[in-house]
């Protein structure tokens, strides 16, 4: 079953958040992921407001877990810390 990644995120510093979103994308293609909503606008119907959403499908679950555990990614999230606000889930998509 397919794995995802739910993110939600409010961002502060656009250039540096830039450069975490141009190598996460390539840490995602890496571990077979694909971009299946990536942006705004959103309305928040319940609890707190984010302006920016991200969901990511990968093959399976381990997959998704395997990306964000990856050195490709710890690299982009040196440019995402303190650029953004962002809550993150993995989900087992069965």
């Amino acid at each position: 079953m397919a794995g995802y990644w739910v993110v939600k995120v409010r961002v502060s510093d656009a250039e540096s958040y830039g450069e975490y979103a141009k190598l996460a994308s390539a840490a995602v293609a890496d571990h077979g992921g694909r971009f299946v909503v990536r942006g705004q606008p959103a309305v928040t119907k319940e609890g707190e407001d984010f302006p920016r959403n991200v969901v990511v499908e990968f093959p399976s679950y381990d997959q998704a877990v395997a990306c964000y555990e990856s050195p490709a990614y710890a690299e982009a999230l040196t440019y995402a810390e303190g650029a953004a606000e962002r809550i993150f889930a993995i989900v087992n998509g069965d």
